[in-house]
């Protein structure tokens, strides 16, 4: 699991941009499926066929955020806008990379008396001398990311960035790999433009049309000094979630979730979010509606450079939903 997470966590693939991490994904469960196909958002779906009476849709969303070039200053120096949920707090003093390998220092502008911290304090500088020099290196509308690369944090864990939501593609590409003999239906759809508002997920739902879904995602943990947002913590389990603020998980599959951590020997935890959102949000609100939940990978400094995952609450997660999905 930890070499699957660094393949896929290393990959550039913001909102809108997911075309390469879809080719890795595909490369590596295309002999575990009995369908995969792409839509016109860039989806990744796929199917493989079940001995029991229901059709399960499995949503993990390849994308993570990312800083689009707006335009770029008379000295060289990019002015960005986000793509995504982008903390200025986080993005000071960061590494960035682009998709044709240009590299460069994401910065903030220093400040007036008074003013403020937002978007448009920060900057890229790529080592451009002026503007014609930086227009020759990236075009406007190009998207950087955090380039830090992972690294192990202690004896289980592990740092990226876009651990939101790659561990959880990695989660999804162990499932396929690991199914019992007997189980349901499953399309596994590796989702785009999670991070814009669930937008790979709402017409990859629609179209594929299942009888329930589930989505696999990050959630925030609450184990760090002062941080009390739930009682969700690194290295007890994956989280099941109850509510947050996109979905309301179907209580029936609460219940088959927690069936499931206790028949595979699996801690696991309750999640309430009051904030944020996944995939089974748009997927709740498909078509005519379906039941939903979502199975959560607990996670600290959530949409920095060094997002933090317990590789035990990722096997864990594992060996619940394979006890979910059997017919």
């Amino acid at each position: 699991m930890k070499e699957l997470i660094q393949q896929l966590t290393a990959v550039y693939g913001p909102s809108g941009s997911e075309t390469a991490v879809a080719d890795v994904i595909e490369s590596l469960v295309k002999d575990k499926v009995d369908s995969i196909r792409r839509d016109a958002l860039g989806n990744l779906i796929c199917e493989v066929k079940g001995t029991g009476d229901k059709r399960i849709m499995l949503a993990a969303h390849m994308d993570h955020i990312g800083l689009i070039v707006t335009h770029v200053e008379k000295e060289g120096f990019l002015r960005v806008s986000n793509v995504g949920g982008i903390s200025v707090n986080h993005s000071r003093a960061r590494r960035v990379k682009f998709q044709n390998g240009v590299e460069g220092v994401l910065y903030e502008q220093v400040l007036k008396e008074n003013e403020k911290s937002k978007l448009s304090t920060l900057y890229i500088d790529i080592g451009a001398k002026d503007e014609a020099e930086a227009l020759s290196m990236i075009d406007i509308g190009d998207v950087a990311v955090y380039a830090e690369a992972a690294f192990d944090v202690g004896p289980h864990r592990m740092s990226s960035p876009a651990m939101d939501d790659r561990s959880a593609c990695a989660l999804l590409v162990q499932l396929l790999r690991s199914l019992p003999q007997k189980h349901q239906s499953l399309v596994a759809v590796f989702t785009t433009q999670e991070e814009l508002g669930c937008r790979g997920a709402a017409v990859s739902a629609y179209s594929v049309q299942p009888d329930e879904g589930i989505a696999l995602d990050v959630t925030i943990a609450s184990d760090m000094p002062e941080m009390k947002i739930n009682c969700v913590k690194l290295g007890e389990g994956p989280a099941i979630k109850i509510k947050d603020a996109a979905s309301i998980s179907h209580p029936d599959v609460v219940k088959r979730m927690i069936a499931a951590a206790k028949a595979a020997g699996v801690d696991y935890q309750r999640e309430v979010l009051p904030y944020g959102g996944t995939d089974a949000g748009a997927m709740q609100l498909s078509r005519g509606g379906m039941p939903v939940g979502t199975l959560s990978i607990p996670c600290r400094y959530v949409h920095s450079a060094c997002e933090v995952i317990d590789l035990r609450d990722v096997d864990g997660a594992v060996k619940l939903l394979v006890e979910y999905v059997k017919a």
